[in-house]
């Protein structure tokens, strides 16, 4: 095999791929990438058996051919090399190393045999479907932050894609919750998805989907079964196993009858939670919030008796009341509030808060309290 490669096109798919490689691997071709090179193209695949990306790039070929190469040190080889670098690959000594050449710069890399490499078969897929990559973006982003990663419930590790009928038609639902914190996204049911399987894709697929849709402004292929799920984004395709579990009965933890709403100024609500939230040395930085007629106090205390206070102007309509939350819990949730207001829904200060954006009325967001 030998090749030519701009050292950008290169960098940029081993961004793609070399992620999905664990740092510490008791089988040693799962350290490796396949490095595949044929019709102009240079082909990346890594796997670690539950997740596997492939992304090609155009190259300059000189000899067809494919070997596999270890992940991370290709990675941080093409990453220190300078930028408008041509990067020249060749595999020598009967394809046991791979040469990377670049001016004066040489590396001579072990390389462990191709037919070791194991190979993810997509096997059977029952629905297959489009959807612009901007808005399957949308539903990752606003959820990802509530995937739990306790994993003991490992049924939560991931996000719950399923269709439902909605009053204004079908919809693609992508729903989160590690038991403290839920997010509900939801956006039209594409073409082609009609009865498809209610599906959890896992968190670490989700973080390296979340990585290719960065790039990526066109639709994304999306096709899946009972038991992978595949998207392909530009020349990049990742297939995953799915989470073999029921998700929980997540409508039951929503309510829909919460009387006091308080309607308060998203940016401004999240920066007072982050400076009040600095005094508390405990893991959850619990916060207090007072709501009256028309404003809510944020209080914190620490153990060595410090104590912070800010006051912010909204809009409410209920009785008074003190609840309490984890502020880092509301942080993760203030930063997918697209709009200039975000509303709370609240019953009393024992009870879940759902809250909604002033700019996404397809996105719903429960919060638990806690004790303060």
């Amino acid at each position: 095999m030998r090749l030519t490669i701009e050292r950008a096109d290169l960098l940029k798919s081993l961004q793609h791929v070399q992620s999905v490689v664990e740092r510490r691997n008791t089988i040693p071709i799962l350290s490796n990438l396949m490095v595949s090179a044929r019709a102009g193209r240079v082909s990346l695949t890594a796997t670690d058996m539950d997740i596997a990306v492939v992304d090609a790039v155009p190259s300059d070929i000189g000899q067809d051919g494919a070997t596999t190469a270890p992940a991370h040190m290709l990675y941080d080889i093409v990453r220190k090399l300078p930028e408008g670098a041509e990067v020249e690959i060749a595999t020598e000594d009967g394809n046991d190393r791979l040469s990377v050449r670049t001016g004066r710069s040489a590396f001579s890399l072990h390389c462990l045999p191709t037919e070791d490499f194991p190979v993810m078969t997509d096997g059977e897929f029952s629905h297959e479907f489009t959807m612009p990559a901007a808005e399957l973006l949308r539903l990752v982003d606003k959820t990802r932050f509530a995937i739990s990663t306790e994993e003991t419930r490992y049924y939560l590790n991931g996000i719950y894609i399923h269709a439902i009928d909605g009053p204004d038609g079908k919809i693609l639902r992508a729903v989160a919750t590690d038991g403290h914190r839920l997010a509900r996204v939801e956006t039209a049911l594409p073409t082609g998805a009609e009865g498809m399987p209610g599906v959890i894709v896992p968190r670490k697929a989700v973080a390296e989907l979340r990585k290719l849709l960065e790039d990526c402004d066109d639709d994304v292929s999306i096709a899946l079964s009972d038991i992978k799920i595949r998207f392909t984004v530009g020349e990049a395709l990742l297939t995953s196993k799915l989470i073999d579990g029921t998700f929980p009965d997540y409508e039951r933890v929503i309510p829909d009858a919460n009387g006091s709403i308080m309607t308060v100024h998203g940016k401004a609500f999240a920066e007072a939670v982050d400076r009040v939230s600095t005094i508390s040395s405990d893991k959850s930085r619990a916060i207090k919030l007072s709501i009256g007629d028309d404003k809510v106090v944020l209080s914190a205390n620490s153990p060595d008796q410090a104590t912070a206070t800010e006051e912010l102007p909204i809009d409410y309509v209920g009785e008074a009341f003190d609840i309490g939350f984890n502020s880092r819990y509301v942080l993760d949730m203030t930063q997918q509030i697209d709009g200039d207001t975000m509303k709370f829904e609240i019953s009393d200060s024992a009870s879940p808060a759902v809250v909604s954006d002033s700019d996404d009325q397809k996105a719903l967001y429960v919060l638990m309290p806690m004790r303060v």
